[in-house]
């Protein structure tokens, strides 16, 4: 059995509850998808110049960032709980390009509790098999309209909208033979009844060959898009096994639909071998399993993203997975051991340092995991370092070295010189500038200029550093 098929993937099955009929919301079909966009409003930061030939590129030219609400809340999280956390993302996080808030999954499912999935439990499903949010936690959908309200008091503070999605089409709208929004085709004859999740129930996948496939992927994103969903994760693609044909659809899908919608797919670890592929139909996706506070999957993650650091490219990024900083589980019970619940992160100051500087200097996505409303100063300030977040953006050559000690990372470029030092040993590592590297002149960590001639650093055991080299950068490039 593989580690993506283990209980511990994504929270274990609990209690066995018979299925039965859908509470159906009666939303009507999406309309036109010009229109659909221009209702829902598309914020600045999704909008940009369409890349030739790949025009999705251009809506997350950077790598992107912002809060997922899985850590905390596993697969309960309710709309106060959302907005609350939305509210602090945008206050305090905004500022520094934390602009996306996603409701991760089983939005649609009315007993949701926590982490753990309540297998065949009956979900909220439009007359056309479309998943909606559940009244009970997400009020302002009750009456049909689905997420649009929420989603436009997401925009109004100046964020994107984030929804996680499972694979193909859910099992309850197959048993009922719903019919396809807008196609010929039902939901039963374009199922693949024989292509189903290992950790979640709710779902079975498209048969990618069959006419009406698309016809499915089209009128949920539609959906989708009549929302104002500009972020969709879409789960139980990537790995254990790769999902290329459906991904492909859900690809057209977006595409068809007029609306700038990040794709990410999820969850790993995705097979390098996949990378052209990646690149060509998603915005980012993951290069590991579920990542949580220890220090084992922490020493493992750095292996991988060193690994796909080089196929990281504008509008297409490895995903090294959310960030469990701050206080975490509080009805979430996945992780190692497993039912650990509320907690502070497990990992030191040291290893969130080596942490943020890995995900970082690798361009991976920065998504914070924790709950917002009990955040400290320190985390606050581990994840908001303006001299850290450059390195997400700072163009130039990137060249990573791997030792017993860890890995060394360089970035030379028009905006300067950095370089960095993670490392996974026990002991403190005295790092030595590579000879063709200029004097290090600032510690971007701690914010502070260094002596003149500094060549050797002092790295502690799990944990990092980071330096600027060269000519010591105008304080308005500290700020």
């Amino acid at each position: 059995m593989s580690a993506a098929d283990t209980p511990g993937r994504r929270g274990f099955v609990r209690s066995v509850v018979g299925g039965g009929l859908a509470a159906v919301a009666g939303l009507p079909a999406a309309g036109a998808a010009a229109a659909a966009t221009a209702a829902a409003g598309v914020p600045a930061a999704v909008r940009g110049t369409a890349e030739p030939g790949l025009p999705f590129h251009a809506w997350a030219p950077t790598p992107p960032m912002g809060w997922n609400s899985w850590d905390a809340f596993g697969a309960s999280v309710t709309e106060a709980e959302y907005l609350d956390n939305a509210r602090i993302l945008a206050e305090r996080f905004l500022p520094f390009g934390y602009d996306t808030a996603t409701v991760d999954i089983q939005w649609y499912e009315a007993g949701a509790t926590s982490s753990w999935y309540r297998p065949f439990a009956p979900l909220v499903l439009d007359t056309h098999g479309r998943p909606q949010p559940a009244p009970n936690r997400f009020p302002s959908a009750a009456g049909g309209p689905g997420f649009a309200p929420l989603a436009q008091q997401v925009h109004r503070l100046g964020l994107r909208f984030g929804v996680h999605i499972m694979r193909g089409i859910p099992r309850q709208a197959v048993g009922q033979e719903l019919p396809i929004a807008g196609s010929t085709y039902r939901c039963n004859e374009v199922a693949h009844p024989g292509s189903t999740c290992s950790w979640n129930t709710d779902m079975c996948g498209v048969n990618p060959d069959h006419p009406g496939a698309f016809d499915w992927y089209r009128a949920w994103f539609a959906q989708l898009a009549a929302w104002g969903v500009d972020f969709v994760k879409v789960d139980d693609i990537a790995a254990p096994h790769y999902h290329a044909k459906e991904v492909e659809l859900i690809r057209r899908a977006i595409d068809a639909t007029g609306r700038p919608m990040v794709l990410s797919l999820s969850p790993g670890p995705s097979h390098l071998e996949q990378s052209a592929h990646l690149q060509a139909h998603a915005n980012q996706w993951r290069v590991c399993n579920d990542f949580w506070d220890t220090w084992p999957q922490l020493r493992d993650n750095l292996v991988n993203l060193v690994k796909w650091a080089p196929h990281a490219r504008p509008g297409a990024w490895p995903d090294a997975d959310m960030l469990p900083v701050g206080k975490i589980g509080l009805r979430n019970f996945d992780g190692e051991p497993a039912q650990l619940g509320e907690r502070d992160t497990r990992f030191t100051r040291d290893e969130q340092l080596l942490m943020l500087t890995a995900w970082t200097c690798a361009r991976s996505p920065l998504i914070l995991g924790n709950d917002l409303r009990r955040l400290d100063d320190w985390t606050l300030h581990l994840v908001t370092n303006p001299e850290v977040l450059v390195l997400l953006r700072a163009p130039g050559a990137r060249e990573w070295h791997s030792s017993r000690e860890g890995h060394r990372f360089v970035c030379h470029g028009p905006q300067g010189i950095w370089a960095a030092w993670l490392n996974t040993g026990e002991t403190p590592w005295s790092a030595p500038l590579p000879a063709w590297l200029p004097d290090a002149r600032r510690d971007c960590w701690a914010r502070a200029d260094l002596p003149a001639g500094t060549r050797q650093l002092t790295v502690p055991p799990h944990g990092a550093r980071l330096v600027r080299c060269g000519v010591a950068p105008r304080d308005k490039d500290k700020a």
